[in-house]
């Protein structure tokens, strides 16, 4: 394993729906290292973390700088309407908030858009209690930043779908906006289908022309492909790999193409 960085520089901690990771830059400045915690279900993810502290290694000496990554629901609201004294009660009224929870938001200069999510104040508590600057980032995030630079090559109109945490999250790009955006459970290939297709329905797109662009911990993908070209003319499947010019990061092995993503391309 490359030895830590001894600089004082920012960890990073994934949390996702039912895992938890932590990785940082290597002393070599150019690998990262990725150490994922093993969850244990019934407990809280706060719990989890603050048992992570006694054996990972990543968190035995952690610099005091974090950046948490979170895989949660997103409300997305268009950078001319955003208000930050209603955010509360926007991301309430789109997903059930609970009272143990704190919304927080991202500004997606590029994109014209704000994203707006929430933490568990416990989980918070944690976090706070170990580090004294934290930053916090939606997990999807670097996905939207890079994909939509993707959507400049070519004059077809693309159509992505990111597959993690069992969950599915459709999205299209027009110029510097998002044309679409929503998030599905979708842990079969059967739903995936359907989701896919119905999103290019709705947004009328061309099947003998247009693109369709899946990547991620895709479900059942060799029949979801087969299906999907059945529909479709150009769908494809992204691979780490060749999208990032066979970094060293897409080879390790069980790190999330979102957090792939934020150490090659940045927030």
């Amino acid at each position: 394993m490359p030895e830590i960085s001894k600089k004082n520089q920012r960890l990073t901690i994934r949390v996702g729906r039912g895992s938890l990771s932590f990785s940082c830059v290597a002393e070599n400045e150019t690998d990262v290292i990725y150490e994922p915690y093993v969850v244990k279900s019934g407990v809280s993810m706060a719990a989890n973390l603050r048992e992570a502290f006694k054996t990972a290694d990543l968190l035995l000496n952690p610099s005091p700088r974090v950046r948490v990554v979170i895989d949660t629901d997103v409300l997305m609201v268009p950078v001319e309407i955003f208000d930050e004294k209603n955010i509360e009660t926007m991301y309430s009224h789109a997903y059930p908030k609970k009272e143990q929870d704190v919304v927080y938001y991202n500004v997606l200069p590029d994109l014209n858009a704000v994203a707006v999510f929430a933490m568990n104040k416990d989980l918070r508590l944690v976090i706070d209690d170990h580090f004294q600057d934290v930053q916090i980032v939606t997990a999807i995030s670097p996905v939207w930043r890079h994909l939509h630079q993707r959507s400049f090559t070519g004059n077809r109109h693309k159509l992505y779908g990111y597959f993690h945490e069992k969950r599915l999250d459709i999205f299209s790009f027009q110029q510097n906006r998002f044309k679409f955006c929503n998030s599905f459970e979708a842990s079969r290939g059967h739903d995936s289908l359907y989701f896919l297709l119905y999103v290019w329905k709705q947004l009328q797109l061309q099947p003998e022309y247009d693109e369709l662009h899946i990547v991620g911990d895709i479900p059942e993908q060799e029949w979801l492909m087969e299906e999907l070209k059945n529909f479709l003319q150009k769908a494809y499947v992204i691979n780490p790999s060749a999208d990032f010019n066979r970094h060293p990061v897409t080879e390790i092995k069980g790190m999330p193409y979102d957090l792939q993503t934020l150490y090659i391309k940045g927030r």
